[in-house]
């Protein structure tokens, strides 16, 4: 595969070579994956059940799903004319590295393909439904940003993305390693799935004005930067809250009070969003909603192992 370089002074200062293929994955959004997988998985073994193939293959599927929904943005946001050269927060391989649109393209559907593979492995192991909702997952990573009215491009990016990322792959990663589901995963997983609808709340703020000239409808536009603002602190703030709830309640165990660790990041997204109404100005806010989505999800997730080894309850 090769490529040509656009602009070789941009002014992201990319690096070419490998780094071209490394940033089409959009690596820094790959956690929102990793992350509901070691919880599902975390909680599958408080409850005496633990697969090590499947939660490998698991994950790796689900990795995989992420990589090339966000190939799929990158190709669908390219051919609506949305991404150019100054585009801050996407991968670049089209407008800045000339990697050709459709080689992305058959990519996305390449490791659509190869997730559609380990997938078979898992239902083996588990139930054919989980092929039914596996499919479901990935034709709303397609419909993300492809087709007539995407789903990026509305105000249900967010609620679409942490219940799929969120809820559906806890739920599914619990599963396939116990054979069965109940309440408590679902509601362990609420947090989880309000911290990846935070990702996109954010991305959302910071491409507000950008995305208004292009025709979006998304929740940052609707209720406009200072509303999106709060309710973005508000619901990360209600994730803590539930937290706490369900450690007190006994859902959680007490080790899950490490999660709190998070909420530096959290008040840092926050600060620089309130300080900053730039695109480069707010990119580094919304790095830290990410960041405090992987640190609350690695922490939650270490809790329940620790727990599993020392129990230790209210």
């Amino acid at each position: 595969m090769t490529y040509t370089k656009v602009n070789a002074e941009n002014r992201v200062k990319e690096k070419p070579g490998f780094q071209v293929w490394w940033r089409l994955l959009r690596p820094h959004t790959l956690t929102a994956s990793f992350v509901p997988v070691f919880i599902g998985t975390m909680l599958a073994l408080l409850d005496g059940k633990f697969h090590f193939l499947l939660f490998i293959t698991m994950l790796l599927a689900s990795i995989i799903i992420q990589a090339a929904t966000n190939m799929f943005n990158e190709y669908y946001d390219y051919k609506r004319g949305l991404d150019n050269e100054e585009s801050v927060g996407i991968g670049g391989t089209i407008v800045r590295d000339g990697v050709s649109p459709q080689l992305v393209k058959k990519l996305a559907f390449g490791f659509f393909g190869l997730a559609m593979l380990l997938g078979i492995y898992i239902c083996i192991e588990s139930s054919w439904w989980i092929c039914l909702v596996g499919l479901i997952c990935m034709l709303c990573g397609y419909l993300y940003t492809a087709g007539p009215y995407p789903i990026a491009y509305s105000p249900l990016g967010e609620v679409v993305s942490g219940l799929l990322m969120g809820t559906a792959i806890i739920g599914i990663s619990y599963y396939i390693q116990t054979l069965s589901i109940n309440w408590d995963v679902i509601l362990i997983s609420i947090p989880v799935a309000i911290f990846i609808g935070c990702i996109l709340l954010s991305n959302s703020i910071r491409d507000l004005e950008e995305d208004q000239e292009n025709g979006r409808k998304t929740l940052a536009i609707l209720l406009g930067r200072d509303k999106a603002i709060y309710l973005l602190a508000g619901l990360m703030i209600s994730a803590y809250l539930l937290s706490a709830i369900f450690m007190m309640i006994g859902l959680l165990p007490i080790y899950s009070l490490i999660s709190l660790f998070a909420i530096k990041k959290t008040k840092q997204a926050i600060i620089l969003f309130k300080a900053n109404t730039t695109n480069i100005g707010m990119a580094p806010a919304m790095g830290a909603t990410a960041k405090t989505n992987t640190m609350y999800g690695m922490l939650i997730g270490m809790s329940l192992l620790i727990h599993y080894f020392f129990p230790l309850s209210l």
